[in-house]
């Protein structure tokens, strides 16, 4: 009797295991907890149970390891339910935060990354090329109505007039935008009213050079267009407008084939005016039955301005490339369908690159390479695109490179870097080529590269911080 004795064959030396005779159903519990059928004294002992508590913490591994304090561990024990004279008689700790101590101590930290949500920046693709494709559709009505009158001699009046929508689109679009985060009620009345004077003020400038009623005609029929087809994408019913201009895209389609006439040649595309106003006007009308949105201020009228002042711009940057290339505006013009899917997805890679990277100076460098990415993605399908035209591509690529970067700015609420530099650009190439000064027609391209210089240093310095996605 002087040395231990085993209490059971093989088993442990502290414990006496009585298996009572009663067989009762077993119900499934922790490895912690005594089994219904078995009687367990634990004999005196000195020390924690290393085995027992080893047991406890593989069998806790992976919801002890993402524990950044013991407390943690303690809190996870108490809700498992497991008494304290578990602790203390199997595995030898005097008290719960005892065991959570050494259990945090056993488990290596593990910090498992969450689970990734959906991508709220994910683009409509469809929607994205749609609009691109209405973008350029209107061009079909000069197509058709061009040997009707002397078109020639007028585009000064009409461009004149578009610059003039251009800028007042833009302008009133970013006010919409922001009215709808309020409600589709107020954005609805802040088209009605904004719209129709629009295309009052390009009319009434337009009229002021124009030499006969015909033209002045023609210059209200586009601002009204251009201010029906504003409100319809602020809606985001491009469909709508799409069938609306089916009449352009009938006529055009027979034109290679069969000559429609003088009043089909007019009478097409003022049929597609005429839809593309009456579905706006359900469109606002549909809007003005939306519930209002009650003590909700309007946005100062300011805070649009430097959008009206970046539509002014690249209007005259894109009219001094058509002066040069006429196909490159088209080309141009269809591309902002696929720009628009890009800044989406600019967001969209800038938000997980924010889940990579752990420092500043990573999300920065991060950055500068989906800049640059997006950039390659815009300008690769327009190189091709340009030689197939016949368009020098050079200062195409530019131009496009300019929008699209100054878009991207406006996207984060950078508008005023985005217009100033822009509009510099722009003033200072018109006026080297309005006066004939060197370097004459590499004015534009020369204007363009310094402006693309300065977007992207305003983009990294503003885009480049994690704060500014967050």
């Amino acid at each position: 009797m002087s040395g231990p004795m085993s209490l059971e064959p093989g088993g442990d030396q502290d414990t006496l295991a009585i298996r009572l005779a009663d067989r009762r159903l077993i119900h499934r519990r922790p490895s912690w907890a005594l089994d219904d059928t078995t009687l367990v004294i634990r004999l005196p002992r000195r020390g924690p149970d290393e085995e027992a508590v080893n047991g406890l913490a593989a069998e806790l591994a992976d919801r002890i390891g993402p524990a950044v304090h013991p407390y943690e561990v303690a809190a996870l024990l108490e809700a498992e339910g497991m008494p304290a004279s578990v602790i203390k008689e199997r595995y030898g700790h005097p008290n719960l935060f005892s065991l959570a101590a050494a259990l945090y101590e056993k488990v290596p930290r593990t910090f498992p990354d969450p689970p990734r949500g959906p991508d709220p920046w994910r683009p409509d693709t469809v929607r994205c090329l749609l609009r691109g494709v209405l973008f350029a559709l209107p061009g079909l009505a000069y197509l058709l109505t061009t040997p009707l009158w002397n078109a020639g001699a007028h585009i000064p009046v009409l461009v004149l007039a578009g610059l003039v929508s251009w800028a007042w689109g833009q302008a009133l679009g970013h006010r919409a935008h922001l009215r709808m985060a309020t409600g589709r009620r107020e954005a609805g009345r802040t088209l009605l009213v904004g719209a129709p004077l629009g295309a009052a003020v390009a009319t009434g400038v337009a009229a002021l050079p124009a030499e006969s009623g015909a033209v002045i005609l023609i210059a209200a029929g586009q601002s009204a267009y251009l201010a029906a087809a504003g409100v319809l994408l602020v809606f985001g019913r491009e469909r709508l407008l799409l069938a609306a201009l089916s009449p352009l895209i009938a006529g055009a389609a027979v034109l290679p084939w069969w000559e429609p006439g003088p009043q089909l040649r007019a009478g097409l595309p003022l049929l597609a005016l005429l839809a593309t106003l009456a579905v706006t006007g359900r469109a606002l009308w549909t809007a003005r039955s939306a519930p209002a949105a009650s003590g909700a201020a309007g946005p100062h009228l300011l805070w649009s301005l430097p959008y009206g002042l970046f539509g002014l711009a690249a209007g005259v940057l894109v009219l001094l490339e058509g002066r040069e290339e006429p196909y490159a505006v088209i080309v141009l013009t269809v591309s902002m369908g696929p720009a628009e899917w890009l800044l989406y997805r600019y967001r969209g890679l800038s938000v997980s690159a924010l889940r990579s990277t752990a420092t500043p100076v990573g999300f920065l460098l991060r950055s500068a390479g989906i800049l640059g990415l997006c950039l390659l993605g815009y300008l690769a399908p327009l190189l091709p695109a340009a030689l197939l035209t016949g368009s020098e591509p050079t200062a195409l690529l530019l131009l496009a490179a300019v929008l699209w970067t100054a878009l991207l700015l406006q996207a984060f609420g950078a508008a005023w870097p985005s217009a100033l530099i822009c509009l510099t650009a722009a003033g200072g190439a018109a006026a080297v080529t309005g006066l004939g000064l060197p370097p004459g027609h590499a004015a534009l391209p020369l204007a363009c590269g310094a402006a693309l210089l300065c977007l992207s240093a305003c983009t990294l310095r503003l885009l480049g911080r994690p704060a500014s996605h967050a």
